[in-house]
């Protein structure tokens, strides 16, 4: 109770955890607002926001209600961020936890694997990825959390590293539990805040990167992802800049919401700030 009163505290938080909340309730009730395909032709096209009442934000290229393709994509948008940072995470807290908590010649396989990871932007080769694995969904959802771990694990080595030596550990180890147990009994949960905070930015980005695939039409066009419909409105970015606003500010404030969540979770969850 009382980290949830520290997060109230704050009016950033409070206000990314209410758009947050409506991009939610965008995904789901989508079917609900707009029970047909969302790549379904509605209306004529390029139609401009609130011209016609039955399209609030206009058609786009191809006579789609774009209001239909911001409500399934906030579905899509929740669905590439919230797995892939599932998966980076994961990924990031196991080898950081092994790399941190051993230390030695583990430490230093597992941070060179991790350094070969970054050695090219996480976009080169999240493309190299696609390429190679092809575009659908499932594959783009993947490849962005394979290639978003190497952070949370850096974040995690260090934890363990600066908790692996204190006295509850020390005790621990006297009373004779094991290194599983030390691990994810006693270091990992005082290890976890500052992870669980990075994971919204883990979890932006995330969308941020399938957003960015989507515009170079690398992504899934099976789908109505705001990603799509910004690279559908390139072509008519001059007269018809709608078509690539509104899905932009949809990403803006999902963006947004996740950061301003994610620094409220840390001030929430950190321990250093709580008896602040």
């Amino acid at each position: 109770m009382d980290a949830v009163k520290r997060y109230f505290r704050s009016p950033a938080a409070v206000l990314g955890l209410i758009l947050l909340l409506i991009v939610v309730a965008m995904a789901v009730s989508a079917g609900y607002f707009y029970p047909r395909d969302p790549l379904a032709l509605a209306g004529r096209p390029l139609i401009w926001p609130f011209a016609n009442p039955r399209f609030l934000l206009g058609t786009d290229n191809s006579g789609r209600d774009i209001a239909a393709q911001i409500f399934y994509g906030a579905r899509i948008s929740l669905l590439i961020g919230g797995v892939a940072t599932l998966i980076a995470v994961t990924i990031g807290v196991m080898v950081g936890a092994l790399a941190g908590y051993y230390g030695g010649w583990i430490d230093n396989v597992l941070m060179r694997i991790t350094e070969a990871f970054q050695t090219l932007p996480n976009f080169v080769l999240l493309l190299v990825l696609v390429a190679v694995f092809g575009s659908t969904l499932t594959t783009v959802t993947v490849a962005v959390g394979i290639v978003s771990w190497p952070a949370p694990a850096r974040l995690t080595r260090a934890e363990f590293l600066s908790l692996r030596g204190r006295e509850f550990v020390q005790a621990g180890r006297t009373l004779g539990m094991r290194d599983t147990q030390l691990i994810l009994r006693e270091i990992l949960p005082n290890a976890l805040p500052p992870v669980i905070v990075y994971a919204g930015v883990v979890m932006a980005v995330a969308i941020l990167l399938e957003s960015a695939l989507a515009f170079l039409r690398l992504s899934d066009a099976n789908v109505a992802s705001w990603g799509n419909l910004i690279g559908l409105g390139r072509d008519v970015l001059r007269v018809q800049w709608y078509v690539s606003a509104i899905p932009g500010v949809a990403i803006l404030i999902t963006v947004l919401a996740v950061s301003l969540v994610g620094q409220g979770l840390n001030d929430a969850l950190n321990p250093r700030l709580k008896q602040r």
